[in-house]
């Protein structure tokens, strides 16, 4: 086989990977508020309804030159997060209240998200940078673009990082990033919109993380 024909069979299979990829999209996520009956055994299935995961990759040298995954720390996802974490550290009743109240009512004014992410070089994952080789973007379906709020680099990630986000790895840059629910009275995600997402890009090239919103 010459060296042609086999360069249009691998760039072939890249490609038929990649559409294979895209096309095992996950469920629609539902973001009604409310109350949940959740046990802490329910916080793995809860943060897999939430965590969505992209690989970048350039065709040019057939490189992997981002990796990327984050969960939306959403009204559902804090309330299973705040009963595994009760369980875990045997908070009592009162605490539990309290741990629960505190983490709802951060939903209200932001979007709030935990992100890991590795880069083709480790100073191009640094998201803190004034001029970083990838800048992220809460986006949707009706062409809204908001930068963050804050993105807080979390430099040693440590037990509950490891346990609660177990794609967090000691090869991967692990952030907080906060996005305003609304600016200048305009919602960051719109009211009806059928997706919303984090855009990263940069010189590489660019990609989205998607949570399809379930219809009501």
């Amino acid at each position: 086989m010459g060296k042609g024909t086999l360069r249009g069979v691998t760039l072939a299979g890249f490609l038929i990977g990649q559409s294979a990829l895209a096309g095992c999209g996950a469920a629609p996520v539902d973001l009604r508020e409310g109350p949940r009956e959740y046990v802490a055994s329910d916080y793995r299935s809860v943060l897999r309804k939430w965590t969505r995961s992209k690989r970048l990759n350039t065709l040019e040298a057939m490189d992997n030159v981002l990796t990327v995954s984050s969960t939306y720390e959403s009204w559902d996802f804090r309330w299973a997060y705040a009963v595994r974490y009760a369980d875990d550290y045997r908070l009592s009743i009162d605490e539990r209240k309290r741990l629960l109240d505190r983490t709802l009512e951060e939903t209200h004014d932001s979007f709030h998200f935990y992100v890991a992410l590795y880069a083709q070089e480790w100073k191009w994952g640094d998201l803190t940078l004034d001029e970083p080789a990838w800048i992220v973007r809460l986006v949707d379906d009706q062409g809204n673009e908001t930068p963050p709020a804050a993105v807080q680099a979390i430099k040693r990630p440590g037990a509950v990082e490891r346990t609660y986000y177990p794609y967090t790895s000691p090869w991967r840059a692990a952030y907080r990033i906060t996005f305003p629910k609304a600016t200048a009275a305009k919602p960051s995600v719109r009211t009806g919109a059928k997706w919303f997402g984090l855009r990263f890009a940069g010189p590489q090239g660019n990609t989205t993380l998607v949570w399809e919103v379930e219809e009501r």
